[in-house]
């Protein structure tokens, strides 16, 4: 695998996503905000980290839909025009 500086990895274990800061030697230095708002900082062995899948969030899902609806009204509104 290979990661560079802003990369978003995970432990495959599980966890909070975690934003690569450097790779050296087969270690990844990665920091990530805790569930207080504190920022951690720890390298970790290339190993134990597998990339994050990116996540839509639910206001993108939301927005999709919307304009997949106003999509719709227009193609009613032409019809009946």
């Amino acid at each position: 695998m290979d990661l560079k500086p802003g990369d978003v990895v995970i432990l495959k274990s599980g966890g909070h996503p975690l934003t690569v800061v450097e790779v050296k030697d087969g270690n990844v230095a990665c920091v990530w905000m805790g569930n207080e708002g504190d920022l951690f900082r720890e390298t970790l062995p290339l190993a134990v980290l597998e990339l994050a899948e990116a996540e839509t969030s639910d206001d993108e899902e939301e927005d999709d839909e919307d304009e997949e609806e106003d999509e719709e009204e227009d193609d009613r509104a032409n019809k009946v025009a």
